[in-house]
């Protein structure tokens, strides 16, 4: 395929990927599978790798940019993004109501009232139909450039729909919906890291990411709710913007009304604020505007706010119970969560008794203990939480919680590692988080079992099959034919990978075992140092940190993995069933890169990142994620990031003039490989 016919591809796909972006974010009602849409996306990326050139910034390849930044930039807005004045009660409305009324006498005055969406809000900037820069409110004149944040958000279009002004600038509201919330606190609370309070924290949080890949994974949505700046706008009124804003190929909230009168208003805030529990996303209020653009003009604005509208607020939904008890569950990953269980209380719509209460320090801090009067809310309008305690309400009888010393489902002593505020059971065994020990175990990157999938593993621990990963190498065909869908010749075929992993080397196996803190990387230099499994069991915390990039965090995890007595149980057994617990000699050949340092960036062609950091580590060489003066080659494929600007930077300033930037043919010529 020649430029000229990759480019008229190349386009044609980029309209089609967006439109079905635009089905499946905005209207939600897409019109192809996943699997048809991922394949548009994969000709389009083979076609950007192959002819870099056609790469622009609008391309849905460039929604998730692998590029983390050292800080964010500033914008000024083209027009002031002032904050709204608030109301807190029908009274308040209606003296708003009299202001604008005082303000435009003898006039008909509309109102439109739509949703204050507990969110962060930004301004979008369009040149000639593109999407090429957003930003924070930041103190309303300037905000902190997220741009690249802001392109993950797959509601919102990298290119128009239809015509529209040369520069356009757009307001709205980036939120975390309800169910994603959830799912991001419970994925925090496993992994013993504190959660966020409300939907508008998450959601200001990630999209203040300096890495956009961690903002592309936390399921963010935009409601766009106003124009800010747009010379010759065919639009007269709030109410017109807000269809012509749908028109172009914004998501705008359907819950919007207009209203002739302020009674009208008050209608629709008592409404909404019974109803509001039942959306998918958080509210915290509505906001009401004057509706046409010559009478916000006239009305004005303070310092601070538009005298053209104003926030109702509805007030926080709170309940006052008493904790009963006070429970310890144990997540998948072995951390231990206190969860309070309390007398009935009605909050946000639904009956709930228990309440996260994350980790024994907010217990400490709050004050909480068993038998006291608490103040319970929900966060996020979905997930209960105790708010603070009464003490005033105490008889003398509540009890102060302690955190348990055993796990409370296998009895392993738990650990707490310093710094940390989660405490964990370390048995890998541990009936709480056996299923997550077993796929990691046998995952592509551990011990590479084919076969052994979510599904497998269920059936395996319903039936009682497996205790611990030592129990794989004991499993017969006989004992898995009788599963669903697994007959002999599956059956066979997963014995026999499960008996190849007992080949797959000392540095898989560390990997596999699931020591916390303990990556791919880390197996490979403790395999490197060690030799044995037995010798690293054995490895003081001195021996341990004296190894390049292993600090004292990751040594203190391996040192309470192996002082763990269920842990050395599970490794005697891996042994006793003939898993290679020793390193691989050393591959004899020209070490030509030792001492040499290596940064990967971009995509390359004719291999991929693991392929081309096991050529350098087989020649001597050590591959880092970070370009330093200690770097002395960068290897450069298509659409590099961050690392490759920074070499760059540290050639020409004279900083680093040794270091050396290689293209794909001139690595794969210096390792012998062309």
């Amino acid at each position: 395929m020649d430029l000229e016919t990759a480019k008229k591809r190349v386009e044609e796909l980029r309209r089609e990927i967006e439109h079905h972006n635009y089905l499946y974010y905005v209207l939600d009602a897409p019109v192809i599978s996943d699997a048809e849409f991922d394949a548009l996306m994969r000709e389009l990326e083979a076609l950007e790798r192959r002819f870099p050139e056609l790469v622009t910034p609008e391309s849905p390849t460039q929604r998730v940019g692998g590029r983390p930044r050292e800080g964010f930039a500033t914008l000024a807005h083209l027009t002031p993004m002032l904050s709204l004045a608030n109301a807190f009660d029908e009274d308040e409305v209606r003296d708003f109501d009299r202001r604008v009324k005082s303000a435009l006498p003898g006039e008909t005055v509309d109102y439109v009232v739509e949703m204050k969406i507990d969110g962060l809000a930004v301004s979008l900037v369009y040149e000639d139909g593109l999407f090429r820069r957003g930003a924070t409110r930041g103190d309303g004149e300037v905000g902190e450039d997220i741009t690249a944040n802001l392109k993950t958000i797959r509601s919102i279009p990298l290119r128009l729909l239809q015509p529209a002004p040369p520069v356009l600038e757009v307001r709205g509201e980036v939120f975390m919906p309800k169910e994603a919330f959830a799912r991001l606190n419970e994925a925090r609370d496993a992994a013993g890291e504190p959660p966020f309070a409300n939907p508008r924290n998450a959601a200001a949080g990630s999209v203040r990411q300096l890495d956009p890949r961690v903002t592309a994974g936390r399921k963010l949505d935009i409601f766009i709710y106003g124009v800010g700046f747009a010379e010759g706008a065919p639009v007269r009124t709030h109410s017109e913007a807000l269809a012509w804003l749908k028109a172009l190929g914004f998501k705008v909230n359907k819950h919007w009304r207009l209203c002739e009168n302020i009674e009208q208003v008050l209608e629709v805030c008592r409404y909404w604020q019974e109803k509001r529990f039942d959306l998918p996303y958080a509210v915290d209020g509505l906001v009401v505007k004057v509706d046409a653009f010559a009478q916000q003009e006239r009305l004005g604005a303070t310092m601070k706010s538009p005298r053209w509208a104003v926030a109702y607020k509805f007030p926080p939904e709170e309940a006052v119970t008493v904790i009963e008890d006070i429970i310890v569950r144990v997540g998948r990953t072995g951390v231990l969560t206190p969860t309070a269980v309390f007398a009935p209380v009605r909050l946000a719509g639904t009956t709930v008794t228990r309440a996260t209460l994350h980790n024994e320090d907010i217990i400490r801090e709050r004050d909480i203990r068993v038998g006291d009067h608490v103040v319970v809310y929900k966060a996020g309008e979905i997930i209960p939480e105790v708010l603070r305690s009464l003490p005033g309400k105490r008889t003398g009888k509540e009890l102060p919680f302690k955190m348990p010393a055993h796990c409370p489902a296998c009895g392993a002593r738990v650990i707490r590692l310093p710094g940390e505020v989660a405490v964990r059971c370390p048995n890998i065994a541990c009936p709480a988080r056996l299923r997550e020990s077993l796929l990691h175990y046998g995952s592509r990157n551990a011990m590479d079992i084919d076969g052994l999938g979510p599904a497998i593993v269920d059936q395996l621990l319903d039936r009682g099959l497996v205790r611990d990963v030592a129990d794989l190498y004991r499993l017969r065909v006989e004992d898995l034919v009788p599963l669903p869908r697994m007959g002999r010749k599956s059956s066979q075929n997963l014995v026999e990978a499960i008996a190849r992993s007992k080949e797959r080397g000392l540095e898989r196996l560390i990997f596999a075992l699931g020591i916390r803190h303990v990556g791919e990387r880390a197996a490979k230099l403790l395999a490197a140092r060690f030799g044995s499994l037995d010798r690293l069991a054995e490895a003081t915390e001195e021996e341990l940190t004296a190894i390049p990039d292993i600090g004292p965090k990751i040594a203190a995890s391996i040192r309470d993995f192996f002082a763990t007595p269920e842990n050395r149980r599970v490794v005697d057994r891996l042994v006793a069933a003939g898993v290679n617990t020793r390193a691989a000699a050393a591959a004899a050949g020209p070490q030509t890169l030792a001492g040499k340092t290596f940064v990967l960036t971009g995509a390359l062609e004719r291999l991929t990142r693991d392929e081309a950091r096991e050529i350098i580590e087989s020649l001597g060489g050590r591959v880092t994620s970070g370009v330093s003066r200690r770097t002395d080659y960068v290897v450069v494929g298509a659409n590099p990031g961050s690392k490759y600007d920074r070499a760059v930077e540290l050639i020409r300033s004279g900083t680093h003039p040794d270091l050396k930037i290689l293209r794909e043919d001139e690595f794969m010529r210096l390792v012998g490989r062309a």
